[in-house]
């Protein structure tokens, strides 16, 4: 690409001696080199990055080529397929500065089967704080009930990457499995 830019502008550029044009600048260097067994003289651009291009001539050969995977359609293993159905319920929990939250939700229909958070009306005025120990444990306790009350016995919870299963994740989890949720707790 270089090489046709400095190309264009010199074939316009001439250099004038005395009033006539005599002399045009060119960037040319002959290589040789061995390709298969053959000698090639070629013109090499200014960087030479022309001669690494990959495949597509997307990208300079410095950076990392994805691998090509042999079988386009991808394996899905059994358990991959049913896990959705054999534990259909998903536990989210969520944590702020401000207040707690906790859903389970159906993994097959995407449907939110039990709600409990310190930002309902309910909730928040009877609790002293929205954010602490003993409000995880009233949030784990109510979605407890609510969930028996949709026939809703287990739930698995996988904890997102930010969040570490201690305190007041954990706290909202054992309360859940004080009040009769077997829940299914996923780390890594």
């Amino acid at each position: 690409m270089l090489k046709q830019v400095v190309g264009k502008v010199l074939s316009n550029w001439l250099v004038a001696n005395g009033g006539e044009k005599a002399i045009r600048p060119f960037l040319y260097v002959p290589t040789s080199s061995l390709h298969q067994g053959q000698v090639l003289n070629a013109p090499r651009s200014f960087f030479g990055v022309e001669d690494f291009l990959d495949d597509d001539n997307s990208r300079p050969y410095t950076y990392k080529k994805e691998k090509k995977s042999k079988n386009t359609t991808k394996h899905i293993s059994f358990k991959q397929r049913t896990v959705a159905y054999m534990e259909p319920f998903t536990l989210d929990v969520f944590i702020s500065k401000r207040f707690v939250s906790a859903s389970l939700t159906h993994r097959v229909t995407s449907k939110q089967v039990a709600v409990a958070g310190t930002n309902s009306k309910d909730i928040k005025a009877v609790l002293r704080s929205r954010s602490d120990i003993p409000a995880c444990l009233a949030i784990g306790r109510i979605l407890a009930e609510r969930a028996r009350e949709a026939d809703v016995y287990t739930a698995s919870y996988t904890p997102r990457e930010r969040d570490k299963f201690e305190g007041k994740i954990r706290a909202v989890v054992q309360s859940l499995i004080d009040n009769g949720i077997d829940v299914k707790i996923y780390l890594d």
